[in-house]
């Protein structure tokens, strides 16, 4: 199966970040096996899906890193420098951003995002509560390189990336990324990382296999967001969501099964399923302490100090950029 090399040219998308979605879906669905970027479940109604989904019972996640950064608040505002410029990686929600402005003394935040809708509504209601804060959204693909506004740039940098986001990369992406955070972010920088811990099998498979089957609206999503921009047009019956845990990996997999044999067009393209074949949307790595300090080390980064709730469900980081 080829991609038509045209059909980008000839579609009339309208938009740099449609045509980059555009181009990734194409090639991803391509491979054998398929996969899509995670990146591309956050537009408006998957932000918000993420969101509900961060209120259900058996995702422990965000209320664990929640917990650790209102307990440890006050050690982590006595650790980064004051008047800093707060660059946050992938911002959702302002939840737990919050926590960090209440209680550290920054001069500035940059939400960055490639959802720019979300991101500029959660930005404005920042500006309202906090009204000293400089508030910067950039609406931007934070695995990319960007640039940081010219209003922060002799300020000091703190990163922010919450959520386990990081586990969404593997290994080797996951140092590539911390490299270029620590590029974007420059001399000094320090960073504050939340990080999933390896845990019991079965409280990661119900974290990922709700009962409300809100994850797996959010795992449709991306096919929702396809039909829609792209002009695809996937049957949303015809899959079904899948979580599975890979010990081997030390990782969750997501993963939409095709219920039958299909075949779906988009672009010009013709991409044809087999029953019970995968789309491999996202990865979700679980760490050790030690493992997740090895590769912080290798991207440059030093970790100055780590928290964890008692049950050690998850942990949250401070790094500090090495010379």
């Amino acid at each position: 199966m080829n991609v038509h090399t045209g059909a980008l040219a000839e579609a009339h998308l309208p938009d740099e970040q449609t045509i980059a979605f555009a181009r990734e879906a194409t090639r991803d669905l391509a491979q054998h096996p398929k996969r899509m970027s995670p990146k591309y479940f956050y537009d408006a109604a998957g932000s918000e899906l993420f969101e509900a989904i961060t209120r259900l019972p058996e995702y422990y996640p965000t209320r664990t890193e929640l917990s650790i950064l209102t307990e440890y608040g006050s050690e982590i505002a006595a650790i980064i420098p004051r008047h800093a410029a707060l660059v946050e990686f992938g911002a959702g929600a302002t939840t737990k951003v919050r926590l960090l402005l209440r209680r550290c003394d920054f001069s500035a935040y940059v939400p960055v995002d490639i959802s720019t809708d979300f991101l500029n509504m959660q930005a404005e209601g920042l500006r309202k509560d906090f009204p000293a804060l400089a508030v910067h959204p950039v609406g931007a693909d934070f695995t990319a390189p960007f640039a940081l506004p010219a209003a922060v740039s002799n300020m000091p940098k703190v990163g922010f990336f919450p959520g386990s986001t990081i586990g969404n990369f593997d290994p080797l992406e996951a140092r590539t990324l911390l490299l270029s955070a620590r590029e974007i972010l420059g001399k000094d920088a320090q960073m504050i990382i939340g990080v999933d811990l390896e845990k019991d099998e079965r409280v990661l498979y119900d974290a990922y296999n709700d009962s409300a089957g809100i994850t797996a609206r959010f795992n449709l999503n991306v096919l929702v967001r396809m039909n829609r921009e792209l002009g695809s047009n996937f049957d949303l019956s015809a899959f079904s969501h899948r979580a599975i845990y890979n010990r081997e990996q030390h990782r969750i997999e997501m993963h939409l099964i095709s219920k039958k044999r299909q075949t779906v067009r988009m672009l010009g393209t013709s991409f044809s399923f087999r029953p019970g074949e995968s789309i491999h949307t996202e990865n979700s790595y679980k760490y050790s302490l030690e493992r997740f300090s090895a590769l912080a080390r290798g991207a440059g980064w030093g970790v100055k100090k780590s928290w964890t709730d008692q049950a050690k469900m998850f942990s949250v980081h401070a790094l500090q950029a090495l010379d």
